[in-house]
């Protein structure tokens, strides 16, 4: 029986001292999930508030990727900061919807649009 390899790239761009995009692509599920949260707390360590999440080729998420944007969330806003949520897929768009998700962290069209409303630089 052979393991499934996690399916989950995520791309780290720097573009300010306060403020990163990752680019989350494949499926954030319970056995990637850990991944992307240990990525995150990766860029509060180093300072950055902003954290914008490109969600453009991100296929699939379940409660554990949810679970994942919701403590993020969280912690950006106890350290002044903010997530922001940039061109989710049609189906990851649908979860953040039903769950009620968009109405903490309204997702934005584009890195641009999330970059502007963070105030970070493009």
């Amino acid at each position: 029986m052979s393991e499934r390899e996690p399916n989950l790239d995520v791309d780290v761009e720097i573009r300010d001292d306060r403020t990163a995009v990752l680019t989350v692509e494949g499926e954030l599920d319970m056995e990637t999930a850990d991944r992307l949260e240990d990525l995150l707390a990766e860029q509060f360590g180093q300072g950055r508030r902003r954290l914008v999440l490109d969600l453009a080729a991100l296929g699939f998420m379940d409660s554990s990727g949810l679970n994942v944007l919701i403590r993020a969330v969280n912690r950006a806003r106890e350290i002044g900061g903010d997530l922001y949520l940039a061109a989710p897929t049609p189906a990851v768009r649908r979860i953040l919807e039903i769950t009620g998700v968009t109405t903490t962290i309204p997702p934005h069209d584009g890195v641009a649009d999330a970059l502007a409303a963070a105030g970070g630089a493009r």
